[in-house]
């Protein structure tokens, strides 16, 4: 192509953020990149502030480093009066204005932006290439292919596939290190505050300049923002610093506390890296690589290794092959038929219940919650209280900074609610206060007493538990993995049972002022 052709426009999504993609090898004066900061991406749910800032800020450092290569880019602003404020509308218009003769993009990641592009670009009078985005293992339908033939998607059997298809952690090419394939019963302490918290390694950033901006475009949100303070990586430099400090200070304790939960320490050992991963700032097979060295070099146990990659290869791959396999419609899957609204403490957090007012007012402040709090605390109580799981996933993909909706939708509506009935997870994740109790200190000092399972004091995780089990006995009973409850519900009187279904009744009828 030459410059007398005109120009190709290459698109950059918001997600995209990858500084190693090959596009970037050389400097091509026929080539301009295009970034843009849409409202049809701020406003297709409630984001939290944290995320529509931290992703026009990267994408923002992103653009001033390419410039800084020698490449030409267009970068339309959020208030940028030439915006039209959907990508297939400035796509066009800027494909008018410079005359350009194909464009290019690279593969999204949601179903949403996948057929928005493939439709347009089909409709365009000039070429439209869709490539691959370089970040993955798999392709979109790889999971698929594997379990081909299959009655049942199991996340073990991918993940043990993955591992000799890519020699992660193995003896030999077909033996895994340490004789095991998964130490998870390993990694489930409960945190009693030593060893302490690594520093928040993380660099700050003041960008209330850039909030200014987005607040004036009319942009809506929820959670706090911190621009003044903004503490997320912004570029591939900043992620891999955030990368060193996990390996060297968190790491080698991940493991055991990695299911742990503390009001005294939000972050405790997770390497909060999963944002720079999911704008592709950094490439999983470099985490992956990173977190094996360590064990290699003595430096992390196994089972903490292990743990931690499992998230990346196996859980991270799997979920992604899981969605492509089930859109679209998987949003819309409601197994138990779930229709209560969130109550309006998920806005606030202010709720009597301590674990649940800990959890949320976490995840509004910080825009992250762990693994735990996300499944067994968050979405344990939505599944149990009978939330419509299509309001839980929008809040989930709204406030947590990581949330794409490739990976948090089977995340919520499979893992976290089973409103897909099993396609993903092969049992409801739900627990009394026990679990709570085991796993964390919430529940201490809290209004509701975790050992009641009734009265207005007994904590609605008892009650609620047992009569989502009693409900939905026609369902679940013959579910060989959770057998032990309904042999504990058989061994319970009349008096009993109908004593936590007014409990649960009660609860259910009263949200909102728990």
């Amino acid at each position: 192509m030459t410059n007398a052709d005109g120009p190709r426009l290459r698109l950059i999504l918001g997600d995209q953020l990858n500084a190693q993609h090959r596009w970037f090898g050389e400097v091509d004066d026929a080539t301009i990149y295009v970034l843009m900061e849409v409202r049809q991406e701020t406003d297709y749910v409630l984001h939290h502030a944290q995320k529509i800032l931290a992703i026009f800020a990267a994408m923002r450092a992103l653009a001033r480093q390419l410039r800084a290569a020698g490449h030409k880019l267009h970068y339309l602003a959020i208030d940028d009066a030439r915006n039209l404020q959907s990508i297939p509308a400035n796509i066009d218009a800027l494909a008018a204005q410079y005359r350009a003769t194909a464009v290019e993009y690279q593969e999204p990641d949601e179903w949403r932006l996948d057929q928005q592009l493939y439709l347009h670009g089909r409709r365009s009078p000039i070429p439209w290439l869709m490539v691959d985005s370089d970040h993955f293992y798999t392709t979109r339908n790889g999971a698929a292919d594997i379990f081909m033939g299959r009655k049942q998607w199991l996340m073990e059997f991918f993940y043990r596939r993955m591992r000799v298809e890519h020699q992660v952690l193995m003896d030999d090419s077909t033996k895994p290190l340490g004789g095991q394939w998964n130490f998870d019963h390993d990694n489930r302490k409960p945190w009693r505050g030593v060893p302490a918290e690594p520093a928040d390694a993380r660099a700050l950033h003041d960008h209330s300049a850039l909030w200014k901006t987005i607040v004036g475009a009319g942009v809506k949100s929820f959670g706090n923002p911190k621009a003044d303070r903004f503490a997320w990586a912004l570029d591939r430099e900043e992620a891999l610093h955030q990368l060193d400090a996990f390996i060297d200070n968190a790491l080698p304790q991940f493991g055991d506390f990695q299911d742990a939960m503390s009001a005294k320490a939000w972050r405790l050992f997770h390497s909060l890296l999963s944002f720079a991963l999911n704008v592709k700032m950094l490439n999983p097979r470099e985490v992956v690589a990173r977190a094996e060295a360590a064990y290699q070099a003595g430096r992390a146990p196994l089972a903490a290794v292990e743990g931690f990659i499992r998230q990346i290869l196996g859980w991270r791959e799997y979920v992604r092959g899981v969605y492509w396999a089930n859109m679209p419609g998987y949003a819309e899957k409601n197994f138990f038929g779930h229709t209560r609204a969130l109550p309006g403490w998920f806005w606030d957090g202010k709720t009597r219940m301590n674990c649940l007012s800990h959890a949320i007012t976490q995840s509004l402040e910080q825009a992250h919650a762990h693994h735990i709090q996300r499944l067994m605390v968050i979405g344990n109580f939505a599944l149990l209280a009978g939330l419509d799981p299509a309001q839980v996933h929008r809040w989930y993909l709204g406030v947590y900074i990581d949330a794409f909706e490739w990976v948090e939708l089977p995340n919520t509506v499979g893992m976290s609610q089973f409103a897909d009935g099993g396609l993903l997870a092969t049992k409801p994740y739900v627990s009394s206060a026990a679990y709570i109790d085991r796993m964390g200190d919430y529940c201490k000092g809290c209004h509701y007493d975790k050992k009641l399972r009734v009265g207005e004091r007994a904590c609605p995780f008892n009650a609620l538990y047992w009569d989502f089990f009693q409900r939905n006995a026609a369902t679940l009973e013959r579910n060989p993995r959770i057998g032990m409850v309904y042999r504990q519900l058989a061994k319970m009187d009349e008096a009993e049972i109908a004593d936590f279904q007014r409990q649960a009744r009660s609860v259910t009828g009263n949200l909102d002022s728990l």
